[in-house]
């Protein structure tokens, strides 16, 4: 009986076939490499990067509604809901809910978020230059609008 894949490949040169033509598998195989990077650099701290992104909108936002949040960002409520939670036990966030509409929750960083922001902001932004590494600037400049174009599908709504 055949296999249906060859066999006998060296550990150290696998063909990918077809899945280097997948976007899916691509951005996958990217965010593996930004993720590593993210996690050297942020070694011996308590930094997350979907934590961190969540602080970062809302300092350049402040007051903005929970779930604009959560859609924003493509996070489902309920794990938005669980993720500022942890950021309000920690003193990094305060929920506002207005009088006027008890159903709407608005965020916006403590002291402690802020310092928190600030103490990190050198470090995420050279996590950003490292991603770059052998990109030129041009070449950056478009894969940010492709993927803008994938993720928000009306670049308009990220500036």
């Amino acid at each position: 009986m055949n296999a249906p894949f060859p066999t006998g490949v060296e550990d150290d040169s696998v063909d990918l076939g077809a899945l280097t033509g997948s976007v899916g598998f691509m951005l996958r195989m990217a965010q593996v490499a930004v993720y590593d990077q993210f996690f050297r650099e942020f070694a011996n701290t308590d930094v997350r990067p979907g934590e961190f992104s969540v602080l970062w909108v809302i300092a350049m936002n402040p007051d903005l509604r929970q779930g604009t949040l959560a859609r924003t960002l493509n996070i489902k409520p309920a794990h938005m809901t669980k993720l500022v939670q942890r950021l309000v036990r920690e003193g990094l966030v305060k929920r506002i809910v207005p009088p006027e509409d008890r159903r709407s929750v608005r965020l916006a960083l403590t002291d402690k978020g802020r310092i928190h922001l600030n103490r990190h902001r050198s470090t995420f932004l050279h996590v950003h230059d490292a991603e770059r590494i052998g990109l030129t600037d041009a070449e950056t400049t478009q894969l940010l609008g492709l993927l803008q174009k994938l993720a928000f599908k009306d670049t308009s709504s990220c500036r």
